[in-house]
């Protein structure tokens, strides 16, 4: 069972990421503008000039910023930006969407259309200070995830309906060969959108629409589902002390007036515990 972790409604909530050193979860409000936390303190927000969507951790107080014109080394205590590289910055139709650091110390993130528009957007890793694109054509880039065995790297193109997979060297993290399906889910009608991959190697999707996280063994096969008050469930994330805890992100976009009137839980992140066991998220390498 989840219940309301934080009440702050987001608009597009995206990007959970559970910070290991600072045993703190951070997520985004992607139409916002804005970064947003909750601490024993309470909670904290920063907001931005510019579209933000995805972070990962590069020490206790510094995270990767992924933005609409650039990834970003961001100081938490400062409250400072510097850009790191220029991401679709000559774009003006593109925005950062869904990204995870890998297991070398690269972070992978993808792009799209503001507006969603057909075939806008890409996939990248920036790894060692360079930025190459790995998937093009894409529409609504999204389940950016890895295997712990380091075997495989996880994405979506949301529109699709399919998840897709591909071999990863075990040297330098490049992916090798051609991706393939790896989930397809269009017969049941379910829309893949923010995932991430527990210690076992089962694979947990957000499915927006459904209100739900749906988990996969990494042979595909459909293991349960965790429900959450929110239509637009979009990204999940483990953490808490024994990464035990499953945090998802929701979103209020595209939703009614009426339909935010009856499940006002829209757009507001939730906490599940003992779902499973997570792995901690990897440090990005700068």
């Amino acid at each position: 069972m989840s219940t309301v972790f934080d009440d702050r409604p987001c608009e597009l909530g995206e990007g959970p990421l559970w910070h290991p050193e600072r045993q703190q979860l951070y997520w985004f409000d992607i139409i916002g503008k804005r970064l947003m936390t909750r601490s024993a303190q309470g909670p904290q927000s920063w907001a931005f000039e510019e579209y933000v969507s995805a972070a990962g951790w590069v020490d206790h107080d510094t995270l990767l910023l992924a933005s609409e014109t650039g990834l970003w080394r961001f100081d938490l205590t400062a409250a400072d930006c510097s850009l790191i590289t220029p991401l679709e910055a000559d774009n003006s139709v593109t925005r950062s969407n869904d990204g995870r650091a890998d297991p070398w110390g690269g972070f992978w993130i993808g792009t799209m259309g503001k507006h969603a528009e057909p075939a806008a957007g890409s996939i990248y890793r920036f790894w060692k200070g360079a930025l190459r694109r790995l998937v093009a054509d894409v529409t609504i880039s999204n389940a950016i995830c890895f295997a712990p065995d380091r075997s495989v790297a996880y994405f979506c193109d949301t529109v699709t309906g399919q998840v897709r997979r591909w071999k990863l060297d075990a040297e330098t993290g490049w992916p090798e060969g051609d991706h393939s399906v790896f989930l397809d889910l269009r017969a049941e009608g379910l829309n893949p959108d923010g995932a991430v991959v527990d210690a076992a190697g089962n694979i947990w999707i957000a499915q927006w629409g459904a209100s739900r996280v749906a988990c996969y063994t990494s042979e595909g096969q459909f293991l349960r589902a965790v429900s959450y008050d929110a239509a637009h469930t979009s990204c999940p994330a483990f953490g808490g002390s024994d990464l035990s805890t499953l945090f998802c992100t929701t979103a209020r976009q595209g939703l009614s007036a009426d339909e935010i009137e009856a499940q006002p839980n829209n757009g507001k992140t939730f906490a599940a515990l003992n779902v499973g066991r997570g792995q901690a998220e990897h440090r990005v390498i700068l």
